[in-house]
C-alpha cells in the first residue's frame, strides 16, 4: 500500500467524474456573496460488527488529501519531499466501509456492494439497516451521506473478496470493543474522519453488547 513515489500536482480536468469545482453566486441582505463549492457524489458508510468474533470491520488506506494537506501545511511541495520525514503511512486513514453512490440501484444496494468490495462479507439487502443521513464537507460540497449498520459473521466471508476493486488497495482491519472504544478516548489523535467517529460512538451508544 505505502510504496509511494513520483508525487506531483496537476490541474483538475474538466470531465473529472469525482469533482466538479464552480462558484455559487447569491444575494444575502441585500449584499451580492459568492462562495467556492465543489460538486461530488454522494456516499454511504457502513458501520460493520462480526457477531462471531465481537469484532468491529474497518478499513485502512492512503488518502492523497490527507498527504497533500499534511506536507502542505509545512510548506512542503511535490519535488521537495522528505520521504523520510513524510513517509506515506502519516496519511493511511482508518474509516468505516463506505462508497460513492454513482450507479442507478438503491443506496442500501450501494452498502451491500461496498461490504463485498471493501470487507468480503456477501450479506443480502434486508440485513443492512439504514441509521441516519446528515450532510458532510458543509463548508465545500454539502454532500449527502447516509450511514448503514451491518451484523456480519464469519459464514458471509467470502474467500479472496475485499480488499476493493479496480486500483483501489484496502486493507481490512477488526478491533475488539475495548480496544475500538479508546479510539474515542479525550485526547486522541487519530487519522480519521468524522464519520467514522461518529459511527463508532453510534455503535457504542445503540449496538454494542452490555456483556
Amino acid at each position: 500500500m505505502n510504496n509511494i513515489t513520483n508525487i506531483h500536482y496537476g490541474p483538475l480536468p474538466a470531465d473529472s467524474p469525482y469533482v466538479k469545482p464552480f462558484r455559487f453566486h447569491y444575494t444575502q441582505n441585500g449584499k451580492e456573496k459568492s462562495w467556492d463549492l465543489l460538486k461530488v457524489h454522494d456516499s454511504v458508510s457502513i458501520v460493520i460488527f462480526n457477531v462471531t468474533r465481537k469484532k468491529l470491520v474497518f478499513v485502512k488506506q492512503f488518502r492523497p488529501a490527507v498527504y497533500h494537506g499534511i506536507i502542505s501545511s509545512d510548506g512542503v511541495q511535490p519535488g521537495n519531499i522528505d520521504m523520510a520525514k513524510y513517509p506515506p503511512e502519516i496519511a493511511v486513514t482508518m474509516e468505516l466501509c463506505a462508497g460513492i453512490i454513482d450507479k442507478p440501484i438503491s443506496i442500501v444496494e450501494i452498502a451491500r456492494e461496498e461490504i463485498l468490495e471493501e470487507c468480503g462479507y456477501d450479506i443480502p439487502a434486508d440485513r443492512i439497516e439504514e441509521i441516519i443521513r446528515y450532510r458532510s464537507g458543509v463548508g465545500t460540497s454539502g454532500s449527502e451521506q447516509t450511514l448503514f449498520y451491518a451484523e456480519v459473521t464469519d459464514a458471509d466471508k467470502v474467500p479472496a473478496a475485499g480488499g476493493g476493486v479496480d486500483d483501489e488497495i484496502i486493507d481490512v482491519v477488526e478491533y475488539g470493543l475495548e480496544e475500538a472504544r479508546k479510539l474515542t478516548e479525550k485526547g486522541t489523535v487519530i487519522t480519521s474522519p468524522p464519520s467514522f467517529l461518529f459511527g463508532v460512538l453510534w455503535f457504542f451508544m445503540n449496538r454494542a453488547p452490555k456483556n
